[in-house]
């Protein structure tokens, strides 16, 4: 994984995570009561009504340990300050190369999921 990125949409919230070199094969993305950390299994905290752990089958590292992503802060990945759904984008670590992200949002709202060339896209929408 190499970049986090987020935007605003009419009826929904947009996170994009980026991966180089190849397609995402396999990802888990679900609500949950709690984001723990991939390896450790602590809580990270995540502000909102709700809670996605966002999990891609794609390391944060390349093969010689290396990080492919860096953050400046890992409570907040990407400024998502006056998104309508968006409210907390947190890593959760890169462990055996899985690489976990939550996303704290507004409430319990739908949300889709679908991968494109290198990336993989969350949606998470605006209401029911």
């Amino acid at each position: 994984m190499t970049n986090i990125r987020a935007g605003r949409h009419d009826c929904y919230d947009r996170l994009v995570l980026d991966v180089r070199g190849q397609n995402v094969t396999g990802y888990w993305v679900q609500y949950v009561t709690a984001v723990t950390e991939d390896g450790s299994g602590h809580v990270v905290p995540v502000r909102g009504g709700a809670k996605l752990s966002i999990s891609l089958q794609a390391p944060a590292y390349d093969d010689a340990g290396r990080p492919t992503y860096r953050y400046a802060n890992r409570a907040e990945l990407v400024n998502v300050s006056g998104y309508r759904t968006f409210r907390q984008v947190a890593w959760a670590g890169s462990f055996e190369a899985r690489t976990t992200v939550g996303l704290g949002v507004r409430a319990r709202l739908p949300f889709r999921v679908f991968t494109l060339p290198g990336r993989l896209v969350v949606d998470v929408a605006h209401q029911w």
